[in-house]
């Protein structure tokens, strides 16, 4: 990684420190305890009329030809606004930060010399660790949800990705959010499609579908059980059996205080039953999230 990319990460990281510390000062300052089960509620939807700074760390291990070791870390700040008496907009951020194996890039490939077969890996470029690309999505939502909640809006692919870890295409969709909040469970599907709208020329195109469904049980002092498995479907892939990834699994997570401050912290496994060629099977995801309740 170059100076110029350590730099860009360093001032990432600081920024949204610096934006969750902000709000938390101005938040300490409100007396009055919150419903760590209502809360925990609120922090699982994702229109909901509520700060949050989740930091989401995905770790898979078996990556490549190579079962290579990738970390990606993705900074997902919250931000609702009110725009009428009668609608939010709810402002969502995910900013990757992404570290790869050297065994991740390249593959093995035989070469026979007369009578002698040997292998050599070919395309490996080393260990990269950076900044990959940002996703803004923008949901419109009712100010007054009934029991179905919703909301509706853009999103936005943007290449700010280093190195290696970058589409190099700016890509523009549609994205949905629809849940139901039936006593303890918290039951929703998130959506959206997107296509290639510019960037490099060389650079492959883009049209990936994102889907994230989720089941979660709220119970006595914030703990809750959930499912939410993102899948994804490339729809540009060579080969129409590297699609899709489909997981599968769930994990375990509560809400409490640490002081003042609002946590949510869950960890989490995912097998991917249906998946690309030499993709992860397993992925471990450990969050903790920063919540800042009015």
């Amino acid at each position: 990684m170059n100076k110029r990319g350590l730099i860009i990460i360093v001032f990432v990281a600081l920024t949204v420190v610096g934006i969750a510390a902000f709000i938390g000062a101005a938040r300490a300052e409100e007396k009055g305890a919150h419903d760590m089960k209502d809360l925990a509620k609120q922090s699982q939807n994702p229109v909901a009329k509520l700060i949050s700074v989740p930091f989401e760390m995905n770790n898979t291990f078996n990556n490549g030809s190579d079962d290579a070791y990738v970390m990606n870390l993705n900074i997902k700040p919250v931000i609702p606004m009110s725009l009428t008496e009668n609608w939010n907009l709810i402002h969502r951020l995910i900013l990757p930060v992404i570290y790869q194996d050297e065994g991740f890039s390249g593959q093995w490939v035989k070469f026979n010399v007369g009578h002698i077969t040997y292998e050599e890996k070919v395309g490996a470029e080393g260990k990269v660790f950076g900044l990959g690309d940002t996703v803004y999505q923008g949901f419109f939502t009712p100010a007054k949800p009934g029991k179905i909640i919703w909301g509706l809006g853009p999103q936005l692919n943007i290449p700010t990705g280093m190195d290696r870890l970058t589409q190099d295409k700016w890509s523009l969709g549609p994205t949905a959010v629809v849940l139901t909040m039936p006593g303890p469970w918290v039951i929703g599907l998130l959506a959206g499609n997107v296509w290639s709208i510019g960037g490099y020329n060389n650079a492959s195109n883009v049209n990936e579908l994102t889907a994230q469904y989720w089941f979660n049980y709220n119970m006595k002092g914030g703990w809750y059980l959930s499912t939410a498995p993102v899948i994804t479907a490339n729809w540009e892939a060579e080969d129409s059996d590297d699609t899709w990834t489909v997981p599968f699994g769930g994990g375990v997570g509560r809400v409490f205080k640490i002081g003042n401050q609002h946590v949510n912290m869950k960890a989490a496994g995912y097998y991917s039953a249906v998946k690309p060629d030499n993709a992860s099977d397993w992925n471990l995801q450990l969050s903790c999230t920063f919540l800042f309740p009015k």
